[in-house]
């Protein structure tokens, strides 16, 4: 097949590199507009990008698709269809039904549960015990398409965001691909959504890494896997905001933000369930350090009986 790839982050780049691995003939890729990075004169990342440039295919970046000029280009390219990962750019209906088997996506969920912007930390942060991809047939609402292929994976107590995505990552790489072959063999078949068992993963916001340690350790720990590192997940000392990055949560109580141990092995802080042992920090300005080394540095900020914001 003749396919236009839309997609921008890591997660997209995968699945690019999967069609790349195939016989289909990837005629474009539609990427997201450079952005600046975090430092001055730096270009933030651009996976998709550089992954296509790489393989000698032609980019486009438009900064939005409802222009008649950019349609009338996509057309041009006269694509049997569309595969949208992670593109970050919605679709209007004129693109929607240029393609003649229109544009598919890969979504990090088990549809239709957790249609939107986030729905890898909203699973673990529901307490989700399994999520997936879902292969999407698109149409002009937010994940409403009917489902072409899922596949499932548990979540389990130990996995962070950061291996749930790569997991999916991998996941929906290879989803796309044999969806691809089941449209050209006509096996797969279109399941509507149930709209009875919709949820959705709103945009996460900076607010939700703030650590309340009136809230019981385990809860503070899930929050720890689940945001790091889109959102950062932080607590107040001397004014300043400390990120945790790595923490379990320990049978003992104490004061919500009391400091209850502070030696070599732990750093133990209250919380309003049982207790947090913190195994790693980061201070403001510094590098990611293991709690312990924070111990051997700033003690004094961090002695036993002190309480934190």
């Amino acid at each position: 097949m003749r396919i236009v790839f839309a997609g921008t982050p890591d997660f997209a780049a995968a699945s690019l590199q999967a069609l790349l691995n195939t016989d289909h003939d990837i005629v474009a890729v539609y990427t997201q507009p450079d952005r600046q990075g975090k430092r001055k004169n730096q270009l933030a990342p651009r996976p998709v990008k550089d992954l296509a440039l790489a393989h000698e295919i032609p980019v486009f970046q438009p900064h939005s698709l409802k222009d008649a000029d950019q349609q009338a280009q996509l057309k041009a390219l006269n694509a049997d269809l569309m595969v949208v990962v992670a593109y970050g750019m919605l679709l209007p209906k004129a693109v929607l039904d240029t393609p003649e088997l229109g544009c598919i996506n890969v979504h990090g969920s088990i549809l239709p549960r957790w249609r939107g912007a986030a729905p890898v930390e909203r699973a673990m942060l529901a307490g989700d015990r399994e999520t997936g991809v879902t292969i999407m047939q698109m149409d002009e609402g937010l994940d409403t398409g009917d489902m072409l292929h899922i596949v499932t994976t548990p979540i389990s107590d130990t996995d962070t965001a950061a291996s749930l995505f790569a997991r999916l990552t991998e996941i929906g790489a290879q989803a796309l691909v044999d969806s691809l072959s089941g449209l050209e063999q006509g096996t797969l078949t279109a399941q509507v959504q149930d709209e009875s068992l919709v949820t959705y993963a709103s945009k996460l916001s900076k607010q939700e890494g703030q650590i309340d340690w009136q809230a019981p350790a385990a809860e503070i720990e899930l929050k720890v896997r689940a945001l790091s590192p889109r959102v950062a997940v932080t607590f107040q000392l001397d004014g300043e905001a400390v990120k945790l990055l790595a923490c379990e949560p320990l049978e003992q109580q104490g004061n919500p933000g009391e400091i209850l141990a502070s030696d070599k092995k732990s750093l133990v802080v209250g919380c309003g369930v049982n207790a947090l042992k913190i195994t790693q920090l980061q201070l403001p300005g510094k590098k990611a350090m293991a709690a312990s080394d924070v111990l051997n540095s700033r003690r004094e900020r961090f002695s036993a009986g002190q309480t934190l914001d």
